[in-house]
């Protein structure tokens, strides 16, 4: 039965882990998702590392903004005739359930144009890979449909988490085969 309880307590360990990687983003940090104040949103994405589980919140005023998913094509040139989905609530949390880019404007006119748009990019890196140089991951920007993962220093940050995962593994595993003496 002890044995059971250890592998019981070792199973959630481990899922605490994994679930302690996912972040909360707010998009355009305090200023939010606005035209007001010149808000430079591919600066602010190529400052974060996404992951998949991880989630974005757009906090705007719902009677002059909204928040628009589409494609590649339809981003680059600010075409909200057709949103892949809309957002309207003012207040609004997307799960990042995929890699690659996920494009998001505001359909209201002239918003887009004026830079309220952003491209979540998030990487497939696995965190046993090493970091690349820049020249050997440059890529096209793909096609309107079809995500693909861009460059970025987002490897190192895995490759971090990985090993701190890792180690509160066999910490807890070390824990567990230490905790039998007590009996």
């Amino acid at each position: 039965m002890a044995l059971l309880e250890r592998a019981v307590v070792l199973l959630m360990m481990v899922a605490a882990l994994q679930v302690s990687y996912a972040a909360v983003h707010k998009v355009g940090d305090s200023s939010g998702w606005t035209t007001i104040g010149n808000i430079d949103y591919k600066k602010w994405a190529t400052t974060k590392n996404f992951q998949i589980g991880d989630t974005i919140i757009f906090a705007y005023n719902a009677q002059f903004h909204n928040v628009m998913r589409v494609t590649h094509a339809m981003y680059k040139s600010c075409n909200a005739s057709s949103p892949m989905t809309t957002f309207t609530s003012g207040n609004d949390s997307i799960k990042i359930s995929n890699y690659g880019h996920h494009f998001f404007i505001c359909g209201a006119p002239g918003h887009c144009q004026a830079g309220q748009k952003v491209d979540i990019n998030v990487l497939n890196v696995s965190a046993a890979s090493p970091t690349k140089s820049p020249s050997a991951v440059a890529s096209p920007v793909p096609p309107a449909n079809t995500p693909a993962p861009s460059p970025n220093n987002a490897a190192s940050l895995i490759v971090e988490k990985g090993a701190i995962g890792v180690l509160g593994l066999a910490m807890a595993v070390l824990a567990l085969s230490f905790s039998s003496y007590a009996y």
